[in-house]
């Protein structure tokens, strides 16, 4: 249980100190998307690269019967609302978990969604102006 004003409730303290260990560039890999609001509150997204988030991309059989993906939509909207404009990557099946592999940290959420895990990119925070 966090027990500090602000900090949302669904960041562990495991997880507040896994972010704050993180480097720009680093990765971590989670679902579930109330866990993904509260993490934007506080980490900054990478801005260098073509895109700080990525999900699995369906594999040809799940493209074939037209599979939906829900979570990638709601995954959007959460981003877009914390300021990130650039879509989702979507990642080969193999790609994916090489990633993933390498992500700094993963949080294990139970997310159920289909193609629901997901890999952000630590950015940095920008610079306050001077006075």
């Amino acid at each position: 249980m966090v027990a500090l004003k602000g900090v949302p409730a669904l960041l562990s303290p495991e997880l507040l100190y896994a972010l704050a260990r993180m480097g720009h560039g680093d990765e971590i890999g989670l679902g579930i998307p109330p866990l993904l609001e509260a993490l934007l509150k506080l980490l900054p997204l990478d801005t260098y690269v073509e895109s700080p988030a990525a999900v699995m991309d369906l594999v040809p059989s799940d493209k074939e019967r037209g599979l939906q993906t829900p979570v990638w939509t709601e995954y959007e909207s959460i981003l877009h609302r914390a300021g990130c404009t650039r879509a989702l990557a979507k990642l080969e099946r193999f790609e994916f978990y090489e990633r993933a592999k390498k992500a700094f940290a993963v949080v294990a959420t139970g997310e159920t969604a289909l193609y629901g895990n997901l890999i952000l990119k630590k950015g940095v925070l920008a610079l306050s102006p001077l006075l």
